[in-house]
């Protein structure tokens, strides 16, 4: 097993036991600046080497899918699973966008494999943060006249990981790759260093959530884990449909199944602060999150094979 999954395992088993390990705040901010930078960095300069019109089409079908996403859960959420209405579209946000985490886990899959993706992946990772926010938002608060768009807006676009991804990708494209080798010791040689250390942290703070299952019932982890099977699903056909690679299909699909737990909570907090965030985070970090470290990844990466073994899938 991939010593990076040992270290979610390790965290999580240390929170559901109640040890004392705690890992400070200003260390898993730092971490988690890092990581964002650092997945920025990569895209920015492979980016550099492929013209930027060409990745419209991409672009354009990442923001379908964030669409289609949370108006595929919001109906679920709440005919099946009778949640209120500004909680189905809170947890229907949350599973419309993605989460930076799964996806840094599915790129070190890949390297640990050898396997080769895209380089504009880090720009849908970007782009795939915003659509499901404002049609979380749009369902519940579109019409209402006091929804506070500006406040909206400057959380999802101005955001801590918006800003550090973007910043990122444009520093890794505008900069001299001679001049970036300097940095890359901190940035690039020690990715899977600082991804380990996120996961130890994320397993804590998933076990803290564990509780919480067993207060709001089966619904959420059987939704957990149905739906981001199903995001995986479509977001394989559509990594297919672009002519994506084996490796870019599974990142893609990797991204549909992930759920927000950085800019979604943040934005709904401003936007519809009466949704239960406990709901969202439950199912986004107690079930989704580590469904996908632990089994939907190497699943995905079957998926993607299966698909590029069909006729006219390359």
């Amino acid at each position: 097993m991939d010593p990076i999954i040992l270290f979610f395992l390790l965290g999580l088993i240390a929170g559901l036991l109640k040890s004392e390990l705690r890992l400070p705040s200003a260390v898993y901010e730092f971490v988690s600046i890092l990581l964002l930078l650092s997945i920025g960095l990569k895209g920015g300069v492979e980016l550099a080497r492929q013209p930027f019109l060409d990745l419209l089409p991409d672009i354009l079908a990442a923001i379908a899918m964030g669409v289609f996403l949370p108006l595929v859960a919001f109906p679920v959420l709440l005919l099946v699973g009778r949640f209120k209405r500004v909680d189905a579209a809170s947890i229907a946000a949350h599973y419309g966008s993605v989460s930076v985490g799964t996806y840094a886990v599915a790129v070190a899959w890949l390297a640990s494999n050898n396997i080769a993706f895209e380089a504009q992946m880090p720009v849908l990772l970007v782009v795939l943060e915003v659509p499901a926010i404002l049609v979380g938002i749009m369902l519940v608060r579109g019409r209402k006249s006091d929804t506070r768009w500006g406040e909206v807006m400057h959380e999802v676009f101005l955001g801590k990981g918006i800003v550090l991804l973007i910043g990122g990708l444009l520093i890794g494209w505008l900069s001299d790759p001679e001049a970036l080798a300097s940095i890359e010791p901190l940035f690039f040689d020690l990715f899977k260093g600082i991804l380990a250390v996120f996961l130890l942290e994320m397993g804590l703070i998933t076990a803290t959530r564990a509780g919480s299952l067993r207060q709001y019932g089966w619904f959420l982890i059987a939704f957990g884990i149905v739906m981001p099977l199903f995001g995986a699903l479509v977001g394989g056909a559509l990594g297919l449909g672009l002519g994506l690679s084996p490796g870019g299909t599974l990142l893609l699909a990797t991204l549909a199944a992930s759920a927000s737990y950085i800019a979604v909570p943040a934005a709904m907090r401003i936007s519809v602060p009466e949704a239960n965030p406990t709901l969202s985070l439950t199912a986004s970090l107690g079930v989704t999150f580590p469904f996908n470290v632990l089994v939907g990844i190497p699943l995905y990466w079957r998926y993607a094979e299966f698909l590029h073994t069909l006729p006219g899938g390359g």
